[in-house]
């Protein structure tokens, strides 16, 4: 059965996809880059952070949740929309502890990233400075609260075998945390510790006894901008 395909526009322009296919996903086969933390290919979309947040005929949406449709009209560039995405990133970097130079993700961090893509060296929200603890009990990985977006990476996408999530929310509102399971985790592989290292978008998940195999400036951010390798943002 042949595909459907459906005319669309992002920023005036127009652009055919896959009928059903997510925005996120649509605009990247188009070349167009809406920033995104919470979303990762292959894993159900949850719209968690808000950061690809575009108008869709007018309404505000989030392009990981939201699917094509034919003539559908999409604002993606727009100082409303820039501002709303740098405020997200901002009360990101406040709301947790964040120091880019001894983390072992600077240079692979998704929201530092996103950081230099917004140009923002002082936030203009006031950081809280919480008091999380660092839980390493695991054999084989760490999990740093302080650095957490409760993006919910790690929840969709590491499973074991039963297809049960290695990952979880503990506590509620502001004390909210993920937590590793310690009875599913008691035993995770290499490979899976490193696909929950990798699937984070910041340093919350560190694969222990693994530290900087890639020099300080030698890796991905460190050379490009963030959405460089998808194409513009309209």
């Amino acid at each position: 059965m042949m595909a459907t395909l459906v005319n669309f526009k992002i920023d005036g322009k127009e652009y055919l996809a896959e009928e059903g296919t997510f925005i996120l996903a649509a605009a990247k086969d188009n070349g167009v880059y809406i920033p995104s933390l919470c979303n990762f290919e292959g894993i159900k979309p949850k719209g968690s952070c808000r950061m690809c947040t575009v108008r869709v005929n007018g309404n505000l949406m989030t392009a990981c949740t939201t699917r094509v449709f034919d003539r559908m009209e999409i604002v993606n560039m727009s100082d409303e929309l820039e501002e709303l995405r740098r405020g997200i990133v901002e009360l990101m970097l406040t709301e947790g502890n964040h120091f880019c130079p001894s983390c072992e993700k600077s240079g692979f961090c998704e929201l530092q990233a996103l950081a230099y893509r917004y140009r923002i060296s002082s936030p203009r929200f006031p950081y809280l400075s919480p008091d999380r603890p660092v839980e390493s009990k695991n054999p084989k990985i760490m999990k740093d609260q302080n650095r957490c977006i409760l993006c919910k990476r790690c929840i969709r996408a590491i499973k074991d075998e039963n297809g049960k999530s290695l990952f979880a929310f503990k506590n509620r509102g502001y004390q909210v945390v993920i937590s590793i399971d310690t009875e599913l985790a008691g035993g995770i592989s290499d490979e899976l510790a490193q696909k929950a290292m990798d699937i984070c978008p910041v340093g919350a998940i560190l694969k222990k006894r693994n530290g900087f195999k890639v020099p300080i400036g030698e890796r991905p951010f460190d050379k490009v901008e963030i959405g460089s390798e998808v194409g513009t943002m309209s």
